[in-house]
């Protein structure tokens, strides 16, 4: 299948990283965030990844030309926002013409793609949509999912929680067949809203159900959590895992880290304290100094003695 990946948002609840560096490439361990996005499709799966982007299309283009990936990639740039739909439409020319994948650009998560297709290609219509359970769905599109066909009935998108249909949400990865295109307006529209609320009627949308791990990386608490969720499951290959934490090669830590990355050639000082924090290569942590849940910039400065919690410290930055 060809692979789209929606990254068109400037990604802003991760400032300042991503004022130079775009959300899909942040590192998670030793992999940018858009490569642990795909890692959710078998090798055997992928014949192309398109990923549909408006911000910093230089830097992933010399980023994926400078890697070594068993797929091609592709940018395909947005010139002005185009919502989920307009941005799925805006590849199709890029598409080989048959059935393809759609994954949210910040999404870690366990499902399985090939089991999501084998379904999707004997339950017949047009969309499958994976699905995931949540106790508050209405920050989310609401499936009325019914088992015994494997059919959505209707969609929601982000519903009152009163209103909800149900508790199953659309987890962010989709499987389409080409005729998605003869159900979409031109320019700018939400696939979920403007397209699987007509769809889920005529009986052409399916869902899919999992379990596992579903991680939205877009703020600094998910961020933190799609670290250790990769951490937990071995997802690098590279560096070292310590109790639960990871070590990039290089690193060398003189206190006392957990539920945290350490990044390449970073250092954490004597006697510091780090707890579900992110530190990115070549950062430096000062002795004594107590970090939680922060997240801390590439090659920065942290000197001793300091103490933050829920911090963002940006790249190369020199704290106090």
């Amino acid at each position: 299948m060809d692979v789209i990946v929606l990254a068109g948002g400037f990604g802003t609840r991760l400032r300042p990283w991503t004022e130079s560096v775009p959300k899909p490439l942040l590192p998670i361990l030793d992999k940018s965030m858009i490569e642990h996005v795909v890692d959710v499709l078998p090798e055997s799966l992928v014949d192309r990844v398109l990923i549909a982007a408006g911000y910093g299309i230089e830097k992933m283009r010399t980023h994926f030309a400078n890697t070594q990936l068993p797929y091609e990639v592709r940018i395909i740039e947005e010139t002005e926002p185009l919502g989920t739909g307009g941005a799925i439409a805006n590849c199709k020319s890029h598409l080989s013409g048959g059935t393809f994948c759609v994954i949210n650009g910040d999404l870690i998560t366990s499902l399985r793609v090939e089991e999501m297709l084998d379904f999707h290609r004997s339950n017949g219509g047009i969309g499958t949509i994976a699905l995931w359970e949540v106790e508050d769905p209405s920050r989310f599109g609401v499936a009325d999912y019914r088992q015994e066909s494997g059919k959505i009935m209707r969609f929601q998108e982000k519903p009152p929680i009163e209103e909800a249909y149900s508790n199953l949400i659309n987890a962010g990865t989709y499987i389409l067949e080409p005729e998605i295109f003869n159900l979409m307006p031109m320019g700018a529209h939400s696939i979920e809203k403007d397209i699987y609320e007509d769809l889920a009627e005529t009986g052409g949308l399916n869902g899919f159900p999992y379990e596992g791990w579903f991680v939205d990386a877009g703020t600094p608490g998910s961020f933190i959590e799609a670290t250790q969720v990769c951490i937990a499951e071995c997802k690098f290959d590279s560096g070292s895992v310590y109790g639960d934490s990871w070590f990039g090669e290089d690193s060398d830590n003189l206190g006392l880290v957990s539920g945290s990355s350490v990044g390449h050639s970073s250092v954490v000082g004597e006697g510091a304290t780090v707890t579900n924090s992110v530190i990115l290569d070549d950062a430096e942590v000062g002795a004594g100094s107590i970090l939680d849940g922060c997240l801390i910039g590439r090659g920065a400065r942290i000197p001793e003695g300091v103490e933050m919690n829920g911090k963002i410290v940006g790249h190369d930055s020199h704290v106090g």
